[in-house]
């Protein structure tokens, strides 16, 4: 998966179809992300004593990594990303439609 912890992205389908937000968390094994204010659910929960209150608690869902892509840093809209080798083996994500470096590997 090309997408990790951090990177700014924008969703490009379902009901949050052109929301943005910063992936929390990456689930390799089901190919799902936690994005940040995308995909909220409502979560009832008990009192506990962490929580004495409990009640319903409204947090983020998975969302399926086909449906997100990575924001370019530099035209600032969902692009591809292409891996690049440098001249020293290090292995670069590289934006698909500008050509400018995501960030190293």
């Amino acid at each position: 998966m090309d997408i990790r912890r951090n990177d700014t992205v924008q969703i490009i389908s379902g009901n949050d179809r052109g929301k943005r937000g910063r992936v929390l968390r990456v689930i390799k094994d089901s190919n799902r992300l936690l994005v940040e204010g995308v995909r909220m659910m409502k979560r009832h929960t008990r009192p506990t004593q962490r929580d004495p209150q409990g009640g319903i608690v409204e947090r983020e869902a998975p969302i399926n990594a086909s449906n997100v892509m990575v924001i370019c840093p530099k035209t600032d809209g969902p692009t591809r990303i292409r891996k690049m080798k440098l001249a020293d083996g290090r292995n670069m994500r590289v934006s698909a439609r500008s050509g400018e470096m995501i960030d190293s590997e």
